[in-house]
């Protein structure tokens, strides 16, 4: 509905049917309230596929950034948007089942109790509304037609008078006319200024009649009209109340979680330190790294022997020639340095045949590779079972080389082995 000039329209309410306009805002009230359903659940669709475009999104970028070449602070800062875009979906599913359901389903409701649907003839408050309007308005439209009648009878007996007066003036212009016709013609004048009055009197009189009824016929379509605008502003406050509850769903700058997600990325931006990645970077892919410098060895008869054992990698049983094995018992003395154990096998040194298998079995062998003592840097706690916990400045047992994600195998001094961050640690005598 466009919004009304102040002027109106020309055509009075108080005209006979002029009323209608107020009967058809009863049926345009009903279509408003669908109106705004259609509106507002549209609205709720979009929320709904724009929550699902975060998600999908975040899914997206998140697994881009693991697999990319971002690393440290900055990784954790990237990572932080698509924690912010999947709370951020959340709050927007919230805000379409809140749009979609308790606020539609309010107006659902109001609209089932304000409008009464008929079998035949639309709703019961229209129905009703007018006939209320026409029984306020028959005795004036009576009246009303009274006066147009009396009115057209006195405009016929002025327009007769005047075609009287007009022949009779004429008559006596003419003097081939006789006495008797000029005397006719002036009779006929008075009969028409006769009938001119009569008319005007009657004229008057319904005038009158229907002048004295105007009070009443106000006071009663008023009563009605009253009764309209009182549903009228029981709609507008509902609408209103409404627009309050859908504003209240859309405004995220009052949600407290919502302050929270931007709060929290940008304190997760502001936590980037490019110093500590440069330092993690320089650990764990420069010169800080650890290495197993060549040192003497000495040289053990025991060491060379041929161990059978099944390894669960290739699930077939082959033989394995180790080397640098530590005697299981205190028989054999060594006479090597305390750090000669920590010795790196190079690929150069052996043939493709005779390099030894990396795959090391579970602590509980009978049979171990030969350790290198290492302290840890920091603090570590294993995040999975197979995973070592310890405290910077513990020293433990390397018994197994770096894999290609960075991860290595230890022993602690309690005899549980397991896998440790290889950055976490250097050589105990380091």
């Amino acid at each position: 509905m466009s919004v009304a000039r102040e002027g109106g329209t020309g055509e009075s309410f108080w005209e006979p049917g002029h009323y209608s306009r107020t009967v058809k805002r009863i049926d345009d009230g009903n279509r408003l309230c669908n109106e705004v359903l259609s509106c507002f659940q549209e609205r709720a669709r979009i929320e709904k596929q724009y929550a699902q475009q975060l998600t999908n999104w975040s899914k997206k970028w998140k697994t881009m950034v693991e697999k990319g070449a971002q690393y440290g602070t900055l990784e954790k800062a990237w990572h932080a948007f698509m924690l912010a875009a999947d709370k951020l979906s959340e709050l927007h599913l919230e805000m379409q089942q809140h749009l979609a359901g308790a606020d539609s389903a309010k107006v659902k409701h109001w609209q089932k109790e304000a409008f009464h649907r008929q079998l035949v003839g639309g709703f019961k408050e229209t129905r009703e509304t007018e006939d209320e309007f026409c029984k306020a308005q028959k005795p004036w439209v009576k009246k009303l037609k009274e006066v147009e009648v009396a009115k057209r009878s006195f405009h016929g007996a002025c327009k007769e008078e005047r075609a009287a007066q007009v022949r009779e003036h004429n008559g006596r212009a003419d003097q081939s006319m006789a006495p008797d016709q000029l005397r006719k013609l002036q009779e006929r004048v008075e009969r028409s200024s006769q009938e001119m009055e009569k008319g005007r009197e009657r004229y008057e009189k319904s005038l009158e009649d229907l002048n004295k009824y105007n009070p009443k016929y106000m006071e009663d379509m008023e009563q009605v009209f009253d009764t309209c605008q009182d549903s009228e502003r029981k709609r507008l406050q509902f609408f209103k109340e409404v627009l309050l509850d859908f504003h209240a769903h859309l405004d995220l700058s009052s949600v407290d979680s919502f302050r929270t997600i931007y709060r929290d990325l940008h304190k997760a931006i502001v936590a980037a330190n490019e110093q500590e990645d440069l330092r993690w970077w320089h650990n764990t892919h420069g010169p800080g790294m650890p290495m197993s410098w060549p040192q003497f060895e000495e040289w053990f008869p025991e060491a060379n022997r041929a161990i059978h054992r099944k390894e669960k990698c290739g699930q077939v049983t082959e033989e394995v020639t180790l080397t640098n094995i530590l005697p299981s018992s205190g028989s054999m003395s060594r006479s090597s340095p305390p750090q000669d154990s920590g010795v790196k096998d190079y690929s150069s040194d052996w043939s493709d045949e005779d390099s030894p298998r990396k795959c090391v079995s579970g602590p509980d062998e009978a049979v171990k590779v030969a350790a290198v003592r290492v302290r840890a840097l920091y603090d570590y706690l294993g995040q999975e079972a197979d995973e070592l916990s310890f405290s910077a400045g513990e020293e433990f047992l390397k018994i197994g080389e770096e894999d290609e994600q960075g991860w290595c195998k230890g022993q602690l001094g309690s005899g549980q082995a397991g896998l440790y961050p290889a950055n976490y640690a250097v050589l105990a005598h380091s």
